[in-house]
């Protein structure tokens, strides 16, 4: 297809990867983000192996390994020490694991990445609506800017500007969120693991290694307390300190962690959203990231499906005739892989976060001999890492790609020509897409 002038609204995760992939394939892109100066902020999360493909063919693999840390088990259980989920990658394929990461180090790695944001991103402007068939965008000021010939909307779970495309099938508010911070890893003895304990679906609290970042190497965790929506203010009113000595009395063992926690302000607020929209696209204008597809966060799947979706996207428009054709291309390969995620994060949420605690019960009893079943752990892994691709089929992970992520250290050389051929030419789109086809893989969800 022809070289297209572009708009993204939002530049959160989606954004930024559809900013750096959309022009190094030629096309001309420009950003507009609300936040008047957007920098490397935001809590930890968990890359999987299907992210992380994508970063490995963007040729940012080394830059996110170097910062980020690995994570080889997910391991939950109760205050009495009862285990209730035990998942380890290695049960998938004894190269793969996920690599927990601290959002504002994907903010600078993809940042550094994008070769047009010193003249193409304009922060501080605020876009309240697009003309679909045009391709002009108002903001906050009523002014105009365009027209584009493709306007990619990655405004977030909270978009304001998914309803231009079509009403969403569905759109609510979860009633759980969470509190979360990032604090020192300090001496936590579980460099490589996601650990949450559980009481019943009434509290859950987590730590992931999370690493670094560009411009502070301390390695952190990031800590997260599960909270209703609507007792937020009230934990604040009540004081920090009965909140710490119940968070004491269910994890000692954190209690050093716990030590840095002194001030509520530390203390974000997460709220989390349940999107499932009707279509992804309309006219001159496509969904992309939450926008698209917001979930809870119960499969830690929504930085990876960004990535996922940025990367079909650009492809579409790589492979299609026209920008008619292309769109549709893109929902119905997002959507084959999507919807088993939202599906399962609608089930699964209450399983993790609400009152029923006959649910919770079951789940104690039951989450565990279910990996172990036939064919339960394969399904749970094909999961966890973001392979699973509807019922039964999968999302392919490239031999190579496997093996650079096996390898302690890549080779350099073999990194330097692989991030050239994928990402700045763009003159081997034919063996790209060659690479990225499915193909068999030995394991499948972590």
């Amino acid at each position: 297809m022809k070289q297209l002038r572009i708009a993204i609204v939002g530049y959160g995760t989606a954004g930024q990867a559809a900013a750096v992939l959309l022009g190094r394939d030629g096309h001309d892109v420009s950003v507009f983000e609300r936040v008047p100066a957007p920098g490397p902020v935001g809590a930890g999360f968990l890359l999987q192996p299907s992210g992380l493909q994508v970063l490995w063919r963007m040729g940012l693999l080394p830059q996110v390994l170097a910062h980020g840390a690995r994570v080889d088990r997910l391991f939950g259980d109760t205050p009495c020490g009862r285990p209730v989920m035990d998942m380890r990658y290695d049960g998938l394929d004894s190269r793969l694991y996920g690599v927990g990461l601290q959002r504002g180090a994907l903010f600078s790695i993809l940042d550094a990445a994008w070769e047009g944001r010193p003249e193409r991103l304009q922060p501080g402007c605020e876009i309240v609506d697009v003309d679909a068939e045009a391709g002009v965008l108002r903001d906050a000021c009523g002014d105009t800017h365009g027209p584009f010939d493709l306007v990619v909307v990655a405004d977030g779970a909270a978009s304001r500007l998914r309803g231009l495309v079509a009403p969403p099938r569905v759109d609510r508010p979860y009633p759980w969120g969470a509190l979360w911070c990032l604090l020192p890893a300090g001496s936590w003895p579980h460099v490589a693991e996601l650990r949450q304990r559980y009481v019943a679906a009434r509290k859950m609290i987590g730590l992931l290694p999370v690493g670094g970042r560009p411009d502070d190497p301390t390695r952190r965790l990031s800590f997260f307390w599960s909270l209703r929506t609507d007792a937020f203010d009230q934990w604040e009113a009540d004081g920090l300190a009965p909140w710490m000595d119940e968070l004491h009395r269910l994890w000692p063992e954190a209690r050093d962690v716990f030590a840095h926690l002194t001030d509520p302000a530390q203390l974000a607020r997460a709220r989390y959203r349940d999107t499932t929209m009707k279509r992804w696209h309309r006219g001159r204008v496509v969904l992309v990231g939450d926008c698209a597809h917001a979930m809870s966060p119960q499969l830690g799947q929504g930085v990876n499906m960004a990535l996922l979706d940025a990367e079909a996207l650009t492809a579409a428009l790589r492979d299609a005739p026209s920008l008619e054709a292309a769109l549709p291309a893109y929902q119905r390969e997002r959507r084959a892989h999507v919807w088993i995620y939202q599906l399962w994060s609608r089930w699964l949420t209450p399983v993790f976060q609400s009152e029923r605690d006959a649910v919770a019960k079951l789940r104690d009893l039951a989450f565990r001999p279910m990996g172990r079943m036939p064919g339960g752990k394969g399904q749970m892994l094909r999961v966890l890492t973001g392979t699973q691709r509807g019922l039964v089929g999968r999302l392919g992970l490239e031999e190579e790609f496997v093996d650079a992520l096996g390898s302690p250290q890549p080779p350099e050389a073999a990194v330097a020509d692989r991030a050239c051929q994928l990402g700045r030419s763009g003159l081997l789109a034919q063996e790209i897409r060659r690479d990225s086809s499915p193909s068999p893989t030995s394991g499948a969800f972590g």
